[in-house]
């Protein structure tokens, strides 16, 4: 996962989730498949390597091996136009998401496939952050942490703490996001679902779904199904 979900256990538990999520929705292999910010676990692409897909991942801090590159996507000399494209976590992080999509669309073949989960951060609300805060274990780091932890200090207000801490980083909120794809390119389907559940070892994505249904916490995983025009 992206910045937020920081060491190896989060992002293994991430991935054995947002495959649920992707693989349903690619071609049949060996189609080209490419991975739009696989982080330095490589993401998706060992899995789609081998169930036989020819797959690429880009990321600044991507694995060393011929199945990666190390340079953002937006500088990236992508050869022929893939099968289907993958984004998890990653659009929230470009400097010009419009350009990134148009790109997106640009690279694929014609109806190919693409796949983006992404965070919501924007319905971080406070309910959904103490939901949080009191499930975190006694030790240990991660971003859910530094936020308990930071929040008190800045003497703010959490929706003012959020917005001025999204806006630090250049965070780009979701709903602008899934407004940008829906625009570029053909929309198959739209969903939401668990995100915090990796940061939390006693906490399963099915706990995080089920406080989601009892509306004690917002779904702040988004999942955008589409295919290039």
């Amino acid at each position: 996962m992206s910045g937020e979900h920081s060491d190896t256990t989060a992002d293994e538990g991430w991935l054995s989730v947002a495959r649920r999520v992707v693989e349903p929705h690619l071609p049949d292999p060996p189609a080209r498949i490419l991975e739009i910010g696989c982080g330095s676990l490589g993401g998706f692409v060992p899995s789609l390597l081998a169930a036989g897909y020819e797959a690429v991942g880009i990321d600044p801090e991507a694995p060393d091996g011929a199945a990666y590159h190390r340079i953002e996507f937006e500088r990236a000399d992508l050869g022929a136009p893939v099968d289907a494209i993958v984004a998890s976590t990653s659009l929230h992080h470009v400097v010009d998401p419009t350009d990134v999509i148009d790109r997106i669309g640009a690279s694929l073949v014609p109806g190919g496939a693409v796949v983006v989960i992404e965070w919501a951060w924007e319905r971080f609300d406070e309910r959904t952050a103490q939901w949080c805060f009191a499930r975190l274990p006694a030790g240990g780091g991660g971003w859910l942490r530094r936020h308990r932890d930071e929040w008190p200090a800045s003497g703010r207000a959490w929706p003012d703490y959020l917005r001025a801490w999204a806006e630090g980083h250049g965070l780009h909120r979701a709903d602008l996001l899934v407004r940008l794809l829906h625009e570029r390119l053909d929309r198959r389907s739209l969903a939401s679902g668990p995100y915090v559940f990796p940061e939390l070892p006693d906490t399963s994505d099915a706990d995080e779904q089920a406080a989601i249904d009892r509306g004690e916490i917002e779904a702040m995983r988004v999942d955008w199904v589409g295919a290039a025009r």
